[in-house]
């Protein structure tokens, strides 16, 4: 009987052509952990401020300098004004316009009386 047994068990079956065993492909689960989510959160709002605080920094500077303009301009205004008027103080403090003045308003020269005071 025991001879019986073992020949059961070395019936050969068909061949069925084994293929490799497959290892199931692993998918790689990146997961970030809650530190990495903080570090990056704060990174990222960190990023965030510095840009806004140069874009505020840029639009001060950008009002500074349009002032600065403006002002620069009306100096140059005033500027051109009072050479003007210079001009024009210059032209009305002639001799020959000051002697017909005094003449038509009756003054008389007299040279005893004339004194001579220079220019500031």
């Amino acid at each position: 009987m025991a001879l019986h047994a073992r020949r059961e068990n070395y019936i050969q079956q068909p061949a069925v052509p084994q293929q490799p065993e497959r290892q199931p492909v692993r998918k790689k689960n990146i997961w970030i952990t809650k530190g990495e989510k903080v570090l990056y959160l704060s990174f990222l709002a960190a990023f965030v401020l510095c840009a806004v605080l140069i874009l505020q920094n840029q639009a001060t500077i950008q009002a500074a300098s349009q002032e600065i303009q403006t002002i620069e301009n009306s100096i140059d205004e005033k500027m051109k004004q009072n050479t003007d008027l210079s001009v024009q103080v210059s032209e009305l403090s002639r001799y020959e316009r000051i002697w017909s003045k005094a003449k038509e308003s009756g003054l008389k020269l007299n040279d005893q009386n004339v004194k001579v005071v220079p220019r500031q």
